[in-house]
């Protein structure tokens, strides 16, 4: 069975969104966004993050097309609106938890919970 060759520019699209979500504070927030909607606040205690830094980071993924945001009173809502950026998420984020969790298990060994850190 022949595949044909994405066009250069979906490769290019494709290499901007992998490349945004190569960095770990930013792909937690995605993790976290396509487990539900959040404010920055929210996003900031859930990723372990300040404040000012998600910030930069949902801005950055804002301007990519990877969240976007809803205003509700005073506060900035922010959700993945694209599935397939979030079952690529998923995806990738579930096998490699699952591949650690069967080494770990293969070598009896407990590891505790890491949370991300440069953010």
């Amino acid at each position: 069975m022949a595949f044909e060759d994405p066009s250069a520019d979906v490769l290019g699209q494709a290499a901007e969104t992998f490349g945004l979500l190569a960095s770990p504070p930013r792909l937690h927030i995605v993790w976290a966004l396509a487990q539900g909607e959040s404010d920055v606040t929210g996003l900031a205690e859930r990723v372990g993050g300040a404040l000012p830094a998600v910030s930069q980071h949902l801005t950055k993924l804002k301007l990519a097309g990877l969240v976007r945001s809803r205003r509700e009173g005073r506060r900035q809502v922010y959700f993945v609106d694209d599935p397939d950026v979030v079952d690529v998420v998923r995806l990738a984020v579930g096998r490699l938890t699952e591949r650690a969790e069967r080494a770990g298990l293969a070598a009896g060994a407990e590891r505790p919970a890491v949370r991300l850190r440069g953010l």
